[in-house]
C-alpha cells in the first residue's frame, strides 16, 4: 500500500490555497490538487507492506510532541528537467525529523526535506518563464498553521487523481 505521514489543513489555509489555485491554474496544463486532498507532507513511505504499515504505527505511537504552529511562507515548484509540481513552502517542520529519527532502521532519512504543500502536478506550461515571473510576484497571505496533530495516510492514484485516506490519526501534547 502506497503510504506518507501528513499534517491537515484547516478551511481557512484550504481557502488561501484555492484563491492561489485560481491565479496559477491557467498557466499551464495539469491538474490543481482538490480541497480535500491537500496537506502538508512529512515523510512519503511508498509502497510498503502490511508489515511494515504495522511497524510504522507503533514507532508514530511512541512519538510525544508539543503542538506547534506553522507559517506559509512562499510559493515555488518542484522539478527535475521541468517543473512537475506547485507547492507552497511552510516554517522548518521540527516534527519532521523527530518522525524521520523514529522511522530509521525502516526508510532512508531526507536530510533535504522542505516542508511543503502541493498545489499542482503540472504536465506542460504555457510559458515557463512568464509562470516564474508571476510566481515572484504573487503574493501568499502568511497564514498560521495550527498542528495538533498528524497522520498516516494512503494513497491509490486512479485515473481521475489520487484518493487518500486516514489510516492512523496521532495527537500532539
Amino acid at each position: 500500500m502506497r503510504c506518507f505521514i501528513a499534517i491537515d489543513l484547516d478551511k481557512k489555509v484550504k481557502k488561501e490555497i484555492e484563491r492561489v489555485q485560481k491565479i496559477v491554474g491557467s498557466h499551464f496544463r495539469g491538474k490543481l490538487v482538490e480541497p480535500e486532498n491537500l496537506h502538508i507532507t512529512l515523510k512519503f513511505l511508498d509502497d510498503i507492506d502490511d508489515m511494515t504499515i504495522d511497524a510504522v504505527k507503533e514507532r508514530l505511537s511512541l512519538i510525544k510532541f508539543q503542538s506547534f504552529n506553522l507559517v506559509l511562507k512562499k510559493i515555488t515548484v518542484f522539478r527535475r528537467k521541468s517543473i512537475k509540481m506547485v507547492w507552497l513552502e511552510v516554517d522548518e517542520v521540527p516534527l519532521q525529523k523527530v518522525i524521520d529519527d523514529g522511522m530509521k532502521g525502516l526508510f532512508k532519512r531526507k536530510s533535504n526535506f522542505i516542508g511543503h504543500i502541493t498545489i499542482a502536478r503540472v504536465k506542460r506550461f504555457h510559458g515557463e518563464v512568464d509562470f516564474m515571473k508571476l510566481l515572484g510576484e504573487l503574493e501568499i497571505n502568511k497564514l498560521k498553521i495550527n498542528v495538533s496533530e498528524f497522520f498516516l495516510k494512503s494513497s491509490v492514484l486512479t485515473k481521475t487523481g489520487a484518493i487518500y485516506k486516514n489510516l492512523e490519526k496521532y495527537d500532539l501534547v
